[in-house]
């Protein structure tokens, strides 16, 4: 079993920077792929940044450029975001996969707005 925590989101203005972390907790050691996940009302979840177990990330082309996802020895991840639009307003939910497992944080909201 794997358990995520998210933290770090809030109210910020546009062009404006925020960090938000994920802790995971459990048999971290079999999980080979983590991502940052968003969801505005209305609208499908949507990836927004994956990284793997090598390293590898890759992001969604909307925030290519303004986000950066990294992570720790511990399979914590952060997700760096900067230049945020109103656009980038949703619930941010980190994501882990091991086996055939799919688990989710309980989600952080990120609100862009003067």
């Amino acid at each position: 079993q794997v358990q995520l925590v998210e933290s770090g989101g809030g109210l910020v203005q546009p062009g404006g920077s925020l960090r938000l972390s994920c802790a995971a907790s459990g048999n971290t050691a079999t999980i080979y792929v983590m991502g940052w996940y968003r969801q505005a009302p209305g609208k499908q979840r949507e990836l927004v940044a994956s990284i793997t177990t090598s390293g590898t990330t890759n992001y969604a082309d909307s925030v290519k450029g303004r986000f950066t996802m990294s992570r720790d020895n511990a399979k914590n991840t952060y997700l760096q975001m900067n230049s945020l639009k109103p656009e980038d307003t949703a619930v941010y939910y980190c994501n882990a996969k091991y086996g055939f497992i799919n688990t989710w944080g309980q989600g952080t909201q990120v609100t862009v707005s003067s």
